[in-house]
């Protein structure tokens, strides 16, 4: 899609400055109370462009309208904000048949802002690909032969989702990874993100921990995590990506608690850079490793990488390579921002969307969905599904038959106790901790 003379949202009194456009997709979905609107896709954004032309994007029938081609659909457009407060620039109503009838038709779509004309868009192209079309053509008949005013119904096909492969038995295995840089603060002092409280309460990384691995435990297959972490400093040597724990994988959430609080036993030094690079290769092998093993016993695996963090990455660039690197492999990245710094620098994620490279990581801001566990599932899982089914279907890998789970496999951890830490400071702009040994893993 493309839009032309779309309303400025940046305001008086900046100079040159334009929006930032992206658009994203809903579907109608049935829930509590009635029909609600459901976010299943969003667009790159175009930077400083009130004409943007958005680059061509692969979504499943499934997922975009369920298979029914003539479901509403609702497309929002919005200037992004690095914040996470988006600015809504206009929405529209239609449907995937719609889209496919206005592709090169010269025919625009007005958007709409509180009644008012923002902009409009034009559908420069629109298709449905890789089914089978049609099955079989369907026509109402009259006992001796078609009615001349019936309307053939074609049945389509439908790929593989989510659901299929969850259901046939694919295993997802999440590793998580935590950063320790000295960006994070004295962990002494209140209020600072690594502060582990004597009230019981949870510090922001706690929080992260115990919101966003609950939602994904739920896809996990045996709820043990390998915990990593990045940024600290031992011997005098930065590591970016070294374990958490006494072993290399940890019992459920209390599990990651209890490795996340002994690193400040281990007698290390928080640090800087903010490095990803090593944590993600760590995971993209590990994910490949699973998948070849899992394939060879006639099953599936996929794996997802949940890095929490205080911050933007040290070096961009080189953090895009990586991710580009890795595109390939059976995996999906998701980077969780805590604390209230500017992520503005983590617009990169979004640019993501490059011609033959699997987008395989999004950007999370706790803060921003914190509040509502159902819009932190709905912002941690908004991508993943998308991304294992791409990995699969591109990979020629179907589900398997489904599998029945009885309720007994499932297990609900307890709550677990706090930690007393001591931390010293030194010289430097560095966090010292003094208690404890020097037990860690570096890869």
């Amino acid at each position: 899609m493309k839009g032309e003379k779309l309303k400025n949202t940046e305001g008086l009194g900046l100079g040159l400055r334009k929006s930032d456009p992206f658009y994203e997709l809903y579907r109608k979905v049935n829930a509590a109370g009635g029909q609600v609107w459901q976010k299943v896709f969003r667009s790159e954004t175009v930077r400083n462009n009130l004409s943007p032309q958005w680059k061509q994007i692969s979504v499943e029938v499934s997922i975009l309208c369920g298979g029914d081609l003539d479901l509403p659909i609702l497309v929002k457009v919005f200037d992004y904000e690095g914040k996470g407060d988006h600015v809504p620039m206009g929405q529209f109503e239609t449907s995937a048949n719609a889209l496919i009838s206005l592709a090169g038709s010269n025919s625009d779509v007005t958007l709409k802002k509180k009644g008012k004309d923002t902009g409009v868009i034009y559908v420069t192209s629109a298709t449905v690909d890789g089914v089978e079309t049609p099955l079989e053509t369907k026509v109402e008949a009259m006992s001796i032969a078609p009615a001349p005013t019936s309307t053939p119904v074609t049945t389509y096909k439908q790929k593989p989702n989510f659901v299929d492969y969850v259901s046939g038995g694919t295993e997802l295995s999440v590793t998580v990874a935590i950063d320790f840089t000295g960006s994070n603060g004295d962990p002494r002092k209140p209020g600072t993100l690594h502060h582990i409280r004597q009230d019981g309460g949870l510090n922001d990384y706690e929080k992260a921990i115990k919101s966003i691995v609950g939602v994904l435990q739920k896809f996990d297959h045996d709820q043990h995590f390998p915990v990593l972490g990045f940024g600290a400093k031992y011997d005098g040597v930065v590591r970016h990506a070294f374990q958490c724990g006494s072993r290399e994988e940890v019992d459920g959430i209390d599990g990651v608690l209890q490795a996340y609080r002994g690193v400040f036993k281990s007698g290390l030094i928080m640090s800087k850079p903010t490095v990803f690079n090593e944590v993600i290769e760590y995971a993209a092998a590990r994910a490949e490793s699973s998948l070849e093993a899992a394939l060879a016993r006639g099953g599936q695996t996929y794996s997802i990488l949940l890095i929490i963090t205080d911050g933007a990455v040290s070096d961009v660039a080189a953090t895009a390579a990586c991710l580009k690197r890795v595109s390939d492999t059976p995996l999906s990245v998701v980077i969780v921002g805590v604390g209230n710094a500017d992520f503005s620098a983590m617009h990169f994620l979004d640019d993501m969307h490059e011609s033959g490279k699997r987008d395989i990581a999004q950007f999370v801001p706790f803060n921003q969905h914190s509040h509502c566990p159902t819009d932190l599932s709905s912002a941690t899982l908004h991508e993943i599904p998308n991304q294992l089914v791409g990995y699969f279907q591109e990979h020629g890998l179907e589900p398997g038959a489904e599998i029945k789970v009885d309720e007994d496999e499932i297990v609900v951890e307890e709550e677990e106790e706090e930690i007393d830490l001591t931390l010293d400071m030194d010289d430097e702009d560095e966090i010292v901790v003094s208690a404890g040994g020097n037990a860690y893993r570096s890869w």
